[in-house]
């Protein structure tokens, strides 16, 4: 099998298409969830700690100088991403729960009846033929 048949078959595997959708989907998402984080839910968490930015939090370790840039360690932009997973966390699980709330629903709904097979329905036939002579 030559190299190109070879990739040519691994390509159009559903599998390989299907994951490509759902990095896509998730990309996407992921934009969606971090605009959300960031333009929804954080003003009224600013507001409610009093406008503190962790962003700002830094300790100076070498002051700048004539030929070399200040060495900061800014550790407040790791509080505030540490902030901002555990919210996009919190989102993602309650979409989840959602969801699966959602199949739950489906799942419990009542299903019509499998309908009999045929055989069933012509020994069905021929019983209430013989109880009715």
């Amino acid at each position: 099998m030559s190299l190109l048949s070879e990739f040519k078959e691994f390509a159009v595997k559903g599998n390989v298409v299907d994951m490509a959708v759902g990095i896509i989907v998730g990309a996407a998402f992921g934009k969606i969830v971090s605009s959300f984080v960031k333009d929804i839910i954080m003003p009224p968490i600013g507001v409610l700690v009093g406008g503190v930015d962790f962003s700002d939090l830094a300790v100076t370790l070498q002051e700048a100088t004539d030929k070399a840039p200040a060495v900061v360690m800014k550790y407040g932009v790791f509080i505030q991403n540490i902030v901002d997973f555990i919210i996009v966390a919190m989102a993602i699980f309650l979409a989840v729960k959602v969801v699966n709330s959602l199949k739950k629903k489906e799942e419990e709904a009542p299903k019509e009846p499998p309908k009999p097979s045929n055989e069933e329905v012509l020994l069905t036939e021929i019983r209430d033929l013989l109880k009715n002579k």
